[in-house]
């Protein structure tokens, strides 16, 4: 199982990229980006542009995979997000995981307060495959965020891997069984403990897990070395 870790951008500055940086010298297998306007439910809060800093990470880094955890149809035309992920691959190739989603009630308040339309949840799944087809014929790993089961039958349709955010192992399993599942969610405490975490995950059938954050990069680095 590839293990990674999504970077600080909820803040002004720019330790995300050092911190990619550092991801990578540990020997960590990715690093991604959430694409919001701000942190979920904190409009008063910092928000660095996803692709602009994944650009910066890819120019910084040689080896890491980089991506979003998930782009979010709608917040640009889809021939627009199309040709953010496909100008990230120019710069990282072989390294880009096209992460995408459609977005929920909780990311919903973002759109509105910037008048970026809100399509209901079928049209935003039908963009999510639009954009999921020309990617995947561009060569370009998907894997599309969500749980719900819409969602998981696009993913199978489209022979992409499903992300699942904060999942428990057992619901990991049960859809590892039939395609390509990704973890994304916080993980946190002792490299022990998080070996712990990875190794169930791993058991489970995950082809990857990305932990939130962590406290301590090491700690996670470490801990990669049991599913490996």
């Amino acid at each position: 199982m590839n293990v990674g870790v999504t970077l600080p951008s909820f803040r002004h500055d720019t330790a995300a990229v050092a911190s990619a940086r550092r991801a990578e010298e540990l020997g960590l297998d990715g690093v991604f980006v959430f694409d919001h306007l701000w942190p979920m439910g904190r409009p008063d809060r910092p928000a660095l542009s996803c692709f602009p800093l994944l650009a910066a990470v890819a120019a910084s880094t040689s080896d890491i995979h980089v991506g979003p955890l998930v782009a979010r149809v709608g917040t640009v035309s889809d021939d627009l997000l199309i040709a953010q992920f496909l100008t990230l691959a120019a710069m990282a190739p072989q390294r880009v995981v096209a992460a995408l989603g459609t977005g929920d009630a909780k990311s919903a308040d973002e759109n509105r307060a910037y008048g970026i339309p809100y399509p209901p949840a079928g049209e935003r799944r039908l963009a999510v495959a639009r954009c999921a087809r020309q990617l995947q014929e561009a060569g370009l790993p998907v894997w599309i965020g969500g749980g719900a089961r819409p969602t998981v039958e696009l993913a199978r349709d489209l022979s992409a891997a499903v992300n699942l955010w904060g999942a428990q192992p057992a619901a990991v399993a049960s859809l590892a069984a039939r395609f390509e599942v990704t973890w994304g969610g916080p993980v946190s405490g002792s490299a022990a403990v998080i070996t712990e975490w990875l190794v169930e995950l791993a058991a489970a059938g995950a082809t990857w897990a990305v932990c939130a954050w962590p406290g301590s990069l090491e700690a996670v680095a470490e801990a990669a070395q049991a599913v490996r």
